[in-house]
């Protein structure tokens, strides 16, 4: 745990911060994710300054978890055994006190992975990062979005991301052109990005890597981990956009700027409210 208690406030300066110590404690990443993005999200965590491990089989999942410095659960592809895995490693996770990523991919408008997040739900994810129609979904307030796309715009969920904030209790992080994380009494805005981020495959689904990266370097106040993940994620997604020619190009920036921005860089250039 580090020293300084959670804030009222989150400030450009404060996740500078968050971001020195991601890259200080390298922290150990155990990612339960879908099949079309684990290279991708390894990736993004070994640019960040973080360590991936993909370790998703029944049986050790939940030894990795209880080990791991954050554990991630993406439901994207979730076949009949990474969906026991996933619910060892949340329950591991929960008992030994690790930070946990919940991202609830396509859920509303597919029944199994809805009943799935709902279980998971019940071990207390310390955030769940999703867009805004999963969000709606989630707090039963919708019907989900079209497949992993969202159909309702960031501010739409604000009122239920606090709702489920507050329920939970977890961090929320609601992803669109203007991030929210609240914790249900701060809401943050995170803004900045490319549209360069749909067009890849990953862009999302490594970000909750990210999270729960960050959210292990900064335990003492998950919403500022949560924040500076995203702020993270925008500058260098900017500044890998000024230079692509397309979205190729722009994946190689993307993670070659997650490596390249310094803590001051995002002090300087986060923009948030």
């Amino acid at each position: 745990m580090h020293a300084h208690a959670p804030t009222n406030t989150c400030r450009p300066a404060d996740l500078g911060l968050a971001l020195e110590r991601l890259r200080t404690t390298a922290p150990l990443v155990q990612c339960l994710t879908n099949a079309v993005v684990t290279n991708f999200t390894a990736n993004v965590l070994l640019a960040a300054g973080a360590s991936p491990a993909m370790v998703d089989v029944p049986g050790e999942a939940a030894d990795f978890a209880a080990v791991a410095s954050a554990v991630l659960i993406n439901l994207g592809t979730p076949h009949a055994g990474q969906r026991r895995a996933m619910l060892q490693a949340a329950r591991a996770a929960r008992t030994a006190g690790t930070p946990w990523v919940l991202d609830p991919v396509a859920v509303g408008g597919l029944e199994l992975r809805t009943r799935l997040a709902e279980t998971l739900l019940a071990e207390r994810p310390t955030v769940i990062r999703a867009n805004a129609s999963e969000i709606l979904a989630l707090a039963t307030s919708g019907t989900g979005g079209r497949g992993v796309d969202a159909t309702h715009d960031v501010e739409a969920a604000r009122v239920s991301a606090i709702h489920l904030a507050a329920a939970t209790p977890s961090i929320v992080a609601v992803s669109g052109p203007v991030d929210l994380v609240t914790d249900s009494e701060r809401t943050v805005r995170v803004h900045g990005g490319d549209p360069l981020l749909t067009r890849i495959t990953g862009g999302g689904c490594a970000l909750g890597a990210l999270v729960a990266a960050a959210g292990a370097a900064n335990d003492d106040d998950a919403l500022v981990g949560t924040a500076a993940a995203h702020a993270l994620y925008s500058v260098a997604a900017e500044r890998a956009a000024a230079t692509a020619s397309g979205p190729g190009s722009f994946a190689v920036g993307f993670l070659d700027a997650l490596a390249a921005v310094s803590p001051e860089d995002l002090a300087a250039r986060a923009v948030i409210a």
